[in-house]
């Protein structure tokens, strides 16, 4: 595949991604959107290929960073965040319950 498919398939990504993770949030699905696009434009005059490999790269760990690490909370009540049912299924970190237990 070539480069140029390389980086039309990564933005398509990148927005597919995008719609999923922060799927009834409108203000992330824009800021987002706004994102992507401003780092695709900027580059968008890049013309060497090493430096090309390296913004996918940097790109598709984005997208993998978004699609694994993100955890949308749904606004339940006045001062309530409930998670997505699936998370209690998570254990917690340990670095952090032991935090929490020292304090």
């Amino acid at each position: 595949m070539g480069q140029a498919a390389k980086v039309l398939q990564l933005f398509k990504t990148l927005h597919r991604t995008r719609q999923q993770v922060f799927k009834n949030d409108t203000r992330a699905l824009e800021a987002a959107r706004i994102k992507i696009n401003e780092e695709f434009k900027s580059n968008k005059s890049e013309t060497s290929p090493k430096k090309i490999e390296e913004l996918i790269k940097i790109g598709s760990d984005v997208e993998l960073l978004l699609r694994t690490s993100v955890i949308q909370g749904i606004h339940t009540d006045h001062n309530t965040l409930r998670t997505p049912g699936w998370l209690s299924e998570v254990e917690p970190c340990k670095s952090l319950t032991e935090k929490k237990e020292r304090e």
